[in-house]
């Protein structure tokens, strides 16, 4: 869009089609000042006199930066350019002859002049001091009329009082002076401060079409800021117009100097002659570091032919918002920077909706962000090369992921004609880290008891299934069981988009395999569909199983995959269901899993959302912990197929053990021991263990408290504890010829407490 300003003298504009709107661009380079309607009466006149000719959905000034004004605001001045251009065009008071209208009056020059200065000058200038004056004038000539009652006074007077009248009407119903009212009394004609409470330019640097709302609203009440790095920053404020919180950020494009916006902006047109191949999207991070390396060089040149100094730090924070203004994301990248987003939402149509976010504190919040439509395009054609998946009107719907340096993000994008306005995003931000058992117990998505049996059921090699509704916590809580699964055990993983952790459980010494297959929405392509990729992993060798949702066909094959390597190895899975018979309902009925294969099934998990009374906020938390038995026939709901073993209490906020668990009236847990010489036929032996574990999981919590040490809660210490633990274990069993829970648990507790010397307090 800059390119326009080539043919444009300073001042003078054109009407752009943007999607659905007409957007009138004005070049203000080389204007003494910043555009402003809300500060510049001269910018409002000129304005008000282009929209009297060509009426548009938005204004957007450029010098340097874009200053644009939404449609609201807009057509506040439409409404006042069309009464402007009615009075122009139909009302003589332009001319000499407008003299005539008033007759035989002895101030007749000065009832001209006063026309005039309203209608030529305020009406543009200042629209509310116009209806002032307006008002004003007829109540003295009201005066006048009492104190002058000659008929022939009054015929004179008319054509006068009708225009002010006409004037009086027109303006006293539009928008402006609707908004206006509350500061009408008292008003002083100049005074600008009524239009700056109503006009607020979103400004942006030119390089960026994405808009985004500098100014926060003057009543939001500001309840939480952070630095997300070093140069972007958030406020989070609660603002009378909408129940959600107000989710403002700004990023470091903000915060640059006029020259180092100009050296961008050069630098961007130079870049955007290179357009990228479609085989260089398919190595994201080479192709980022070229741009990178270029756009680096390149602002070098730049600022040394400009003679500005720049230092190496300077230099490479531009080179990387150039970066991301060329190959990669825009502001996205930065909103998922933030640890705190969940989620984020782009709807259709661009360019009018803001942009909106899930925080993990503040819930669903609204942004000062409002994507455009050439944005919005670019990420889609930018996704679509780098999956290489097909986004058409033959394919509707594409599913993928989003890396980027120290982000993953799972991305869906819909498009025409199964959304009729055009494309919109829903993006999916997941934790760069592995979730643990010991961050869920830090943030009560778990308590401590739930952490030991999961882990002992991880190490039974039990089939497992997460479920819960969208949103849940169900990838993160696989995530987080797949952690608890020993390195000693090849690990395979079955996903459509790469959600789970397997690049950093990899680094971590996880002997993993990834493999990505074709996605249940998508109609074809060249990937491997679902159920093919679950039985090739069958023919991989003895491994675990990780199955990263279970949507469509596949389900068969899961099913397979559990009865064949049921007591092997963990199997494991997210679907979604928000209670046990919910999962079967699914698997069985719309799955069409046969109910036999179903008793394949060992353990499910429900994770939900918890909402509080009032509404306002969601909290994950698991609220089940249910095994499956095997003797039932056709509904396992009403032939006690289903036994919880722990389920969510709401008055305490944390799961509790039912008394099957607590009395041992489990057959998964006792088939597990029944495979461990000390376990056998011993549930108490059992339960200690499983207490034992629990002890340990909350320990790594207490300490990371104690210490301030949140880092001993990832996935890195996780698994050398773990490690540890079993060590351990076997080492006691082999002096004392049993698993001493005290002695391991007084062993392990002094090595963690070397780790945290060893690594944290030197």
């Amino acid at each position: 869009m800059a390119l326009f300003r080539k043919q444009l003298k300073t001042g003078e504009h054109e009407v752009l089609d943007e999607g659905t709107e007409e957007v009138m661009h004005i070049n203000y380079e080389g204007y003494s000042q910043i555009p402003s309607i809300e500060d510049d009466s001269f910018t409002m006149s000129r304005v008000v006199e282009k929209l009297a000719q060509s009426p548009t959905a938005r204004i957007v000034f450029h010098q340097k930066k874009k200053y644009e004004y939404s449609y609201t605001q807009t057509q506040m001045l439409v409404e006042v350019a069309q009464i402007y251009n009615h009075f122009i065009k139909q009302k003589k008071i332009l001319s000499q002859a407008a003299l005539e209208m008033f007759g035989p009056l002895p101030d007749t020059g000065k009832k001209l002049q006063d026309l005039q200065y309203l209608f030529l000058n305020l009406v543009k200038t200042d629209p509310v001091g116009a209806f002032v004056e307006c008002r004003r004038l007829l109540r003295e000539e009201k005066i006048n009329l009492e104190k002058n009652t000659a008929e022939e006074y009054k015929l004179a007077l008319q054509p006068y009082i009708q225009l002010l009248t006409e004037l009086y009407e027109l303006l006293v119903n539009t928008k402006l002076l609707n908004y206006a009212h509350s500061y009408i009394d008292g008003y002083v004609i100049g005074n600008r401060d009524v239009y700056r409470q109503i006009f607020k330019a979103v400004i942006s640097p030119d390089f960026m079409y994405t808009r985004l709302m500098a100014t926060p609203p003057l009543d939001a009440e500001e309840i939480d800021a952070y630095a997300l790095g070093k140069n972007s920053y958030v406020q989070i404020f609660n603002t009378k117009d909408t129940i959600k919180p107000l989710y403002h950020v700004i990023p470091p494009e903000f915060q640059v100097s006029e020259d180092k916006y100009e050296l961008i902006e050069m630098a961007r047109r130079v870049l955007a002659e290179h357009q990228p191949k479609a085989e260089e999207f398919t190595e994201p991070e080479k192709m980022r570091e070229t741009f990178f390396n270029i756009g680096r060089d390149l602002l070098t040149e730049l600022a040394d032919a400009k003679h500005i100094d720049l230092s190496f730090q300077e230099i490479e924070e531009m080179a990387n918002i150039l970066v991301r203004y060329t190959v990669g994301f825009g502001l996205i990248e930065t909103l998922l920077q933030d640890e705190n987003i969940q989620d984020i939402a782009i709807n259709s149509p661009p360019g009018n909706t803001r942009l909106f976010v899930v925080h993990g504190k503040y819930d669903e919040c609204i942004t000062n962000i409002i994507p455009s439509i050439e944005d919005v395009e670019s990420w889609a054609s930018k996704l679509r090369l780098i999956s290489a998946r097909p986004l058409d009107e033959a394919n509707p719907i594409l599913d993928t992921e989003l890396l980027l340096p120290g982000v993953r993000a799972r991305v869906g994008v819909i498009s025409k004609p199964l959304n009729p306005s055009g494309l919109a995003f829903s993006i999916r931000r997941h934790r760069d880290k592995p979730w643990t058992f010991p961050l869920f117990i830090k943030n009560k998505m778990m308590n401590n008891l739930a952490a030991g049996l999961l882990s002992f059921l991880v190490d039974g090699n039990r089939t497992i299934l997460v479920a819960g509704t969208r949103g849940s916590g169900k990838t993160s809580v696989l995530g987080s069981v797949l952690v608890e699964i020993m390195r000693k055990y090849r690990v395979i993983t079955v996903e459509d988009t790469l959600e789970l952790p397997g690049d950093a459980l990899r680094e971590l010494g996880y002997n993993i395999q990834q493999m990505k297959v074709r996605s249940a929405l998508a109609k074809g392509g060249s990937e491997l569909a679902a159920d093919e990729g679950i039985r090739t992993s069958l023919r991989m060798g003895d491994s675990s199983l990780i199955v990263g949702e279970v949507r469509s066909t596949e389900a068969l094959a899961l099913y397979e995959a559990m009865r064949t390597g049921a007591l092997a190895n963990t199997v494991a899975g997210t679907i979604h269901g928000d209670s046990p018979y919910g999962v079967f309902d699914r698997v069985v009925n719309d799955l069409k899993v046969p109910r036999t294969s179903f008793k394949a099934t060992d353990i499910i998990i429900i994770a939900n959302p918890i909402r509080s009374a009032d509404g306002l906020k969601k909290i994950r938390r698991i609220t089940q912990i249910t095994e499956v038995r095997k003797s039932w026939e056709d509904d396992p709901l009403m032939e006690n197929g289903f036994v919880d073993l722990m389920k969510y209490d709401s008055k305490t906020d944390e799961l509790v053990p039912t008394d099957a668990l607590i009395n041992g009236d489990s057959e998964i847990l006792k088939s597990i021991g029944g495979q461990v010489k000390e376990w056998a036929g011993s549930w108490d032996a059992i339960w200690e263990n499983i207490q034992l574990r629990a002890k340990i999981k909350q320990l790594m919590v207490e300490y990371a408290v104690r210490y301030d040490l949140s880092d001993i809660l990832e996935a890195k210490t996780e698994i050398q504890m773990n490690d540890l633990f079993h060590r351990i274990s076997e080492r006691v069993k082999e002096e004392t010829g049993f698993l001493d829970s005290r002695k391991i648990l007084f062993e392990w507790e002094e090595e963690l407490k070397r780790y945290i010397k060893l690594n944290y307090q030197r």
